[in-house]
């Protein structure tokens, strides 16, 4: 019988982590378990059109590390430092032989293989500021396949702390003196138009 409440406790534990133990692997059995949970999420038009990069080899992430852009709201951090980098990625790109425009299929199995993470105990973050091009190079990925997202994924080291909007409606995330990375979110009614 399908638990709601598990599902819904799924769902708050799906934070954006960026702070990892680098010390705990992720290896490419499950780097493929959870790229195989996304064959079966809704695709627009049937294309199927994703493909992923699974990377868990030292060499390969050292190459993928520094294409990322890490957290755009801390103007003065630069990322994870060694020690709290991931332990794995999965480059998330699509075939425009197959389907020349992807609307929204990414966002789909990026979620689909957070949860998954999750569900294993592993946290991570979507991230959408790439230098593509030279993650193109580093991966050596052919033109026709469009990079939209890279899943950084690891056991988490930080505590994400989610916080009601303030008064001044400011949605950036910060953090505190403890390190402790706070994100607010929307009330319930304030998304419910009505």
């Amino acid at each position: 019988m399908f638990d709601s409440e598990a599902y819904a406790q799924l769902v708050r534990k799906s934070r954006s982590y960026r702070r990892f133990d680098e010390g705990e692997t992720v290896d490419v059995a499950t780097l493929r378990d959870l790229i195989d949970l996304t064959r079966m999420t809704p695709s627009a038009s049937n294309a199927q059109p994703m493909v992923y990069i699974p990377v868990a080899d030292p060499e390969t992430k050292a190459k993928v590390f520094p294409c990322l852009g890490w957290a755009g709201a801390l103007k003065d951090w630069d990322g994870p430092e060694p020690g709290e980098r991931p332990a794995g990625y999965i480059v998330i790109l699509s075939d425009m032989d197959i389907a020349g425009k992807v609307n929204w299929d990414h966002g789909i199995v990026a979620q689909t293989m957070m949860l998954g993470a999750v569900s294993r105990g592993f946290g991570g973050c979507m991230i959408a500021t790439i230098d593509r091009d030279a993650l193109r190079k580093a991966l050596e990925i052919p033109e026709r396949y469009r990079i939209h997202l890279v899943l950084a994924l690891g056991k988490p080291v930080e505590e994400v702390a989610v916080e009601p909007v303030g008064e001044e409606g400011s949605m950036d995330y910060w953090r505190d003196e403890a390190g402790v990375h706070h994100v607010p979110k929307r009330d319930l009614d304030d998304i419910i138009f009505s």
